[in-house]
């Protein structure tokens, strides 16, 4: 890294210690973070943040179930489940994101790429799980806690009666009429990496089938199952 990346690093390390209230002590895990695969450039050492984005989201899941665990102790299991999966799902996370400003700091290249990225729920929600892994690294566990429950807080009521999952509901509905469990199968995958499509199948034996397309697998796996419980809805009526 030159000496003019090490400045810019310290600049934005210097604005996101402003922004968020975490300051970093290296900051080129923060310029990772904030790297897009198409903001590389030619640099074969530079880094973007999709390893980080993996870490990220496990960080996040771990954080907000024990926050649940804790805030609800009354509460089942399935219910935790169903607060959880709303919580850390990628659309929440790009909500933070763009509540934090982070697609303006983003390291896209070129300005299409940028104008584009910006958009993208997929994009901004690995944003978000990204700096939440750097924060993870950089001041351990209980920095990046602290982070994701100041961002998380206003989140946790809304969120508190969270609506039963389409892919829960149609577990269980299979499940009280004796039929297997729901198996998906993956069916196509369109459009380029920052807004992809894909197309899902589900599938109950003895039951029947319907397909699904969404943002990202899971989505269109929610979208599979709703089709088909609302298939079976249709049939009864």
């Amino acid at each position: 890294m030159t000496a003019r990346d090490d400045t810019d690093a310290g600049k934005l390390a210097e604005l996101f210690a402003r922004r968020i209230g975490y300051r970093f002590r290296n900051p080129d895990i923060l310029v990772q973070a904030l790297t897009h695969s198409a903001g590389k450039g030619r640099d074969a050492r530079s880094r973007d943040y999709q390893r980080l984005e993996f870490l990220g989201d496990r960080v996040l899941g771990l954080v907000i179930a024990e926050a649940l665990f804790r805030r609800y102790p009354e509460r089942e299991e399935g219910t935790l489940a169903r607060q959880l999966n709303h919580l850390v799902r990628k659309e929440t996370c790009a909500d933070v994101a763009r509540q934090l400003g982070l697609a303006e700091l983003m390291r896209t290249g070129e300005t299409t790429h940028r104008r584009q990225a910006e958009t993208s729920v997929n994009v901004l929600g690995d944003l978000c799980e990204s700096i939440i892994a750097a924060i993870y690294l950089d001041g351990g566990l209980e920095a990046a806690k602290k982070f994701i429950i100041s961002q998380w807080e206003p989140l946790f009521a809304r969120y508190e009666d969270a609506p039963r999952d389409p892919k829960s509901a149609l577990q269980e509905w299979a499940a009280a009429r004796g039929f297997p469990a729901p198996q998906y199968h993956d069916v196509a995958r369109s459009g380029p990496d920052h807004a992809p499509r894909f197309s899902v199948e589900v599938e109950v034996e003895g039951l029947g089938r319907a397909g699904g397309v969404g943002p990202s697998k899971r989505k269109a796996q929610q979208a599979a199952a709703a089709a088909l419980l609302e298939q079976q809805k249709d049939d009864r009526e």
